[in-house]
């Protein structure tokens, strides 16, 4: 085992010592959360050939199923969506891949033709935002690859395409090729340039362009990327929120870096750029060196110290500390 081997390892097993098979959910965090938590933990039972950690994976499903994993949000169902076709990938069970695809069919109900289409954040139909079309994106292009049938593939893939076009002409990326977080009257906002919005959209393009083996879809999504990297960072080159400056991140926003660097390890698959392996790895390094308490637990700040822990700062951490892994393989 490597170095980051044994970082992952350790940080793993603390992030599972919030795992509360009660209700098969991780204390400390929220619902949406305990998606990317999901995720994370499926990843390093993949990477590090470790299926004992499939089992939560398998029960969290168990605990939780009945609700089908829907709620008001448009945004949170695309997590666990993603978070099951995930799972599908770890142990090829049908039944992660057929909720995902239940969830995909209630969230295809929040597209309507205000702003020209795309889905709204919530049942509420008040907003149209970035993460639940990204979301929506993302969803219809990894199911497009693991569908079996021709009828099905042809429309997960339409339902791509047509969210991507829709979502290039929406002007949510703006002049600095970085994503704003949604749209006020069809106009972009202004709002934050979240990472997560940065990543999931890369992420989304990534995989159309592995459906069509198009390179069109990996332009827009190297230039987000090299826009992230450079912009989003803190003085010594490392991922930082924008709302870290006041240390106000709430609920959601620490698992946001995690989620970016998850996708720009998907975008460094197929475009091997020295600068995103070299930007993955000094965030992974920054981790473990300065935002790193002796229970193996990390904080809001990559760059440290380590301001408070729960289940979201941990396993956005972990998305870096999974990569790194595989890196320096």
């Amino acid at each position: 085992m490597n170095e980051y081997s044994t970082y992952t390892s350790a940080g793993i097993q603390a992030l599972q010592q919030w795992y509360d098979p009660q209700s098969g959910q991780w204390q400390t965090t929220g619902w949406w959360n305990a998606a990317n938590v999901l995720w994370v933990l499926t990843d390093y039972a993949m990477r590090a050939n470790e299926p004992t950690y499939l089992d939560a994976v398998n029960w969290t499903f168990k605990k939780n199923r009945k609700g089908g994993f829907l709620n008001n949000f448009y945004d949170d169902e695309g997590w666990w969506a993603l978070s099951w076709i995930k799972a599908y990938d770890a142990t090829g069970n049908q039944h992660y891949l057929v909720m995902a695809q239940m969830i995909y069919a209630d969230m295809e109900t929040g597209w309507d033709d205000i702003c020209n289409g795309g889905i709204w954040w919530s049942k509420e139909r008040s907003y149209k935002n970035a993460i639940a079309n990204e979301l929506f994106l993302t969803v219809s292009a990894r199911l497009q690859r693991r569908v079996t049938t021709t009828e099905e593939q042809n429309y997960y893939w339409q339902r791509a395409l047509q969210t991507w076009r829709w979502f290039a002409e929406s002007g949510m990326i703006n002049n600095q090729h970085l994503v704003n977080d949604g749209l006020v009257d069809c106009h972009n906002n202004g709002g934050p340039t979240w990472t997560y919005n940065q990543g999931v959209i890369i992420g989304g393009l990534v995989e159309m362009y592995h459906s069509s083996q198009d390179k069109s879809y990996l332009a827009p999504a190297t230039a987000i990327a090299d826009a992230t990297i450079t912009t989003l960072i803190n003085a010594d080159g490392i991922l930082q929120e924008p709302c870290e400056a006041n240390n106000d991140c709430g609920a959601d926003g620490p698992q946001f870096k995690g989620i970016f660097i998850r996708n720009l390890a998907h975008l460094l698959e197929v475009v091997p750029k020295e600068t995103y392996k070299n930007f993955l790895l000094t965030n992974a390094r920054a981790i473990v060196t300065n935002n790193r308490n002796k229970l193996h637990q990390y904080g809001l700040n990559w760059g440290g110290p380590v301001d408070s822990v729960d289940a979201a700062r941990q396993s956005s951490a972990l998305d870096v500390l999974n990569v790194a892994m595989s890196l320096s393989l």
